[in-house]
């Protein structure tokens, strides 16, 4: 509902709150039966493509928890290997570090040894040269007939040369095998490489695997986040909705209060100046009558003198029968005097005739006098169920609960806590059926999430009297009444006034 569709509904509410003070009962009764015959089909209509609304919800918001759940299991799963992979990669950079410097102090040290070899087998081939150009062996010093000590040091000679020539080839074969140590050395290095590299690679495939897959869960709690903050905000606008629909039947209460304490001032001055002209008439017919009644014995007294004057003329007898003549004469006048007086109405009943009826139809058709006089504590809860959510807490799709939330039966009477006018009955986006009672001193109390509407703008309604039935609308999911206190527009905590 618009705004400007609530504003013209709470405009009609007053509308008919005024008509009703100003048509005949008759008349007025058809009117409000065809109108709430309209409302009932109406809000039946709506409750029951909000029943359907509800239950979409609902299966959807289930869904949109399990979803969210796995989630953010996936979501823990997915950064806790990430972290693991990188870990792992890390050790592999350090050791793929450690096996390059081996290897490459191997590969100088095989570089080293190959030089190294090449020196002995330069000084093996030497060695074998000179004894090739000398000629000289065992067999050719005996056999040569020299001098036999020029033999014995050509033999010893030859036992120096075969025993370098011996060692020569020790080391060479020692070099030989170190140089074959280094080599297979060099290529386990070689392989422990190639292996950290594969693995490297490997490791390197998951992470980027992990990262796409966090990163398409992110995006996933993102969208989820995105439509919490949507509810969020869908909830703020309804609350900004009933902000305007109550600052708006404020200033229509405000109106309709002046234009009442107008009407009522009209009201005293007309019947204030019924009362005087009623006064004044039986005043002057007061007076009227007094002096009529003067005239009366101004009248008698003189025809009396008349009679005297005749009488004392006449003879003496006749004037005995003439003054009895004229005893009879005025009782009879004084009984028809009191006779005339008794049958006129006194002014006190003139003005009473006045004043009866003014009275008899103000006490049927205003509110009690003086208007009402606001709210005050220890009233009692318009529901007695458990509160689910208290004032000034937090709401879980975010901001706060300006009023109470209530649990409450479906069907649940809802009472009114104090006395007030009805000034909106209809129903609001966001809070389903919705009434709002003027309590006078411009607090207003709110009924919210009702299954049905008792009662219509324009009712003046007592405390503890049903003015609706709990239900669940307005999109609700567990039976309930949301019920707010608002003075000045403004929220106010309800446990000011009610008992706990």
């Amino acid at each position: 509902m618009t705004k400007a569709r609530a504003a013209a509904s709470a405009a009609a509410g007053f509308t008919l709150a005024l008509l009703a003070v100003a048509t005949p009962p008759g008349l007025a009764q058809e009117g409000v039966s065809a109108d709430m015959a309209a409302r009932q089909s109406e809000a039946e209509t709506r409750q029951a493509e909000l029943r359907d609304r509800i239950d979409a919800l609902q299966k959807d918001i289930d869904a949109r928890e399990s979803a969210r759940k796995e989630a953010a299991d996936a979501l823990r799963e997915s950064e806790t290997a990430i972290s693991r992979i990188n870990r792992r990669l890390d050790e592999l950079a350090t050791q793929r570090k450690q096996a390059g410097g081996e290897l490459e102090r191997l590969e100088d040290a095989i570089v080293a040894q190959n030089k190294e070899l090449g020196v002995r087998r330069e000084e093996l081939a030497a060695q074998l040269r000179t004894q090739y150009a000398s000629g000289l062996s065992p067999w050719t010093a005996m056999l040569s007939g020299d001098d036999p000590q020029e033999i014995g040091r050509n033999l010893g000679y030859l036992d120096y040369v075969s025993r370098a020539r011996a060692d020569a080839l020790a080391r060479l074969q020692r070099e030989l095998q170190r140089l074959s140590d280094l080599q297979q050395a060099a290529d386990a290095r070689r392989a422990e490489i190639q292996k950290v590299e594969t693995d490297t690679g490997a490791q390197k495939d998951a992470l980027v695997a992990q990262q796409r897959t966090r990163a398409t869960l992110l995006a996933k709690l993102d969208g989820q986040l995105s439509a919490q903050r949507s509810e969020a905000n869908r909830l703020d606008r309804d609350n900004q909705r009933l902000s305007r629909v109550i600052g708006d039947l404020e200033k229509q209460i405000e109106a309709a209060r002046k234009a009442a304490e107008a009407a009522r001032k009209a009201e005293a001055a007309r019947r204030a100046e019924a009362a005087r002209k009623a006064a004044a008439a039986a005043e002057a017919a007061r007076k009227a009558e007094a002096e009529r009644r003067a005239q009366a014995e101004r009248d008698a007294r003189r025809e009396a003198a008349a009679r005297a004057e005749a009488a004392r003329r006449a003879d003496e007898a006749t004037r005995a029968r003439m003054a009895a003549e004229d005893a009879a004469r005025a009782r009879e006048a004084a009984q028809a005097a009191a006779r005339a007086k008794a049958m006129e109405p006194s002014a006190e009943e003139r003005v009473s005739a006045v004043k009866e009826p003014i009275r008899g139809s103000a006490q049927a058709t205003l509110p009690p006098a003086g208007g009402f006089k606001g709210l005050k504590s220890g009233l009692t809860p318009p529901v007695p169920g458990q509160v689910m959510a208290r004032f000034g807490s937090s709401r879980p799709e975010g901001g706060v609960w300006r009023g109470v939330l209530l649990k409450a039966a479906e069907g649940a009477p809802v009472k009114a806590v104090a006395a007030g006018t009805v000034v909106y009955a209809d129903w609001l986006r966001g809070f389903g059926n919705l009434l709002i009672v003027d309590h006078g001193e411009q607090y207003l109390t709110v009924y919210a999430y009702n299954q049905s509407l008792l009662r219509r703008v324009g009712d003046v309604v007592r405390a503890g009297e049903a003015v609706a039935a709990a239900g669940s609308t307005g999109g609700q999911v567990d039976s309930g009444l949301y019920f707010e206190v608002r003075h000045r527009g403004a929220p106010v905590d309800p446990y000011q006034f009610i008992s706990r």
